[in-house]
């Protein structure tokens, strides 16, 4: 991160801002942060957020191809791929529905979006996730540890302590049943207080702490390798309003996608998001449709969408179905 300012992609005004400032390297640029950068040279915050993106993307670039030597790209063939994706773990829900129509579970190096309408249960299932990718590898887990970033304040602590005792006494029921030496020796560190210390929470109350939080993951992730599930509990919420600029709300966003592509991939994790929905007007009938529009649509390799069934009984039931999964498409109660 030693690179210069001048060196940098950036406009030649900003730039020279940056150098009339005082500003050296990119290193000093990202050590200031959004917030700081936006008084230093007198540029607003969305601005200074944008810079500082093209700058740790350089950086990153820089440090693969240092890394890679010649900074060719990864070379491989469609079987290695196969191959390196049917060894890929899975997050199992404990929703024996949800699970078959995912596959098995939730994918790592996959993104998985989760929307609905409010009360339909996305933050529960995320708590849930982050329980379960702790399970031990020998009771069918990935043994990994979870990061919950939180922008709407909807995480429940107590509901996530119910569902991590839960979660150790059904481990508890299965080693009874086998009596199986490494059971045993796995619940021995697989307990409430274990599964709560390894579930990092963060909370994001607008888009710049969420983008900057998102943009210095990678730096945790690297100190905490065991991790294998960041959830980001309303991707939305930040980003719908205190927006007049839409173009550059969707660079942000287009540049978070990517990112959160990166993450998934390099750490061998899963990221979990969880979506609003919102009221999409047509010439005569009005429908729900996920938030943020038909580009963000893209960003998930899976979009699954929670919504209530009015038809079955007077009682109303869950109802899930499945979208853009490159697996197939299905519909559960």
């Amino acid at each position: 991160m030693q690179r210069d300012v001048g060196s940098l992609p950036l406009s030649p005004a900003l730039r020279a801002r940056l150098l009339a400032a005082g500003f050296q390297t990119a290193q000093e640029l990202l050590e200031t942060g959004p917030c700081g950068l936006s008084k230093e040279i007198g540029i607003s915050r969305e601005e200074a957020l944008e810079a500082l993106q093209v700058v740790r993307q350089e950086c990153a670039g820089d440090a693969a191809k240092t890394a890679g030597g010649s900074g060719s790209t990864r070379k491989c063939t469609a079987l290695e791929l196969l191959e390196e994706e049917q060894t890929q773990g899975f997050i199992i829900t404990f929703c024996s529905a949800l699970d078959n129509i995912l596959g098995g579970g939730v994918q790592l190096t996959k993104i998985t979006e989760i929307c609905g309408a409010p009360g339909v249960g996305k933050t529960q299932l995320c708590m849930q996730l982050a329980v379960d990718v702790q399970i031990p590898e020998c009771f069918g887990g990935v043994a990994g540890e979870a990061v919950f970033i939180d922008t709407e304040g909807s995480f429940m602590v107590d509901r996530a302590a119910d569902i991590a005792t839960a979660c150790v006494r059904h481990c508890q029921l299965i080693a009874e049943a086998h009596q199986e030496e490494d059971h045993l020796q796995a619940l021995e560190t697989f307990s409430l207080e274990s599964i709560l210390s390894h579930i990092y929470y963060f909370r994001c109350r607008d888009y710049i702490e969420l983008l900057a939080q998102v943009y210095l993951l990678p730096d945790f992730l690297s100190e905490h390798s065991k991790v294998r599930l960041v959830v980001i509990d309303g991707i939305a919420f930040p980003f719908r309003h205190d927006f007049e600029d839409l173009s550059l709300r969707t660079r942000l966003l287009n540049g978070l996608a990517q990112q959160l592509i990166i993450i998934a991939n390099d750490h061998k994790s899963a990221v979990v998001l969880t979506n609003q929905m919102t009221t999409r007007f047509g010439q005569n009938q009005s429908m729900l449709v996920p938030a943020l529009g038909e580009s963000w649509g893209h960003a998930a390799t899976v979009r699954l969408i929670f919504h209530w069934d009015n038809t079955q009984s007077l009682r109303a039931s869950e109802m899930c179905s499945l979208h853009l999964s490159p697996k197939m498409q299905k519909v559960l109660k």
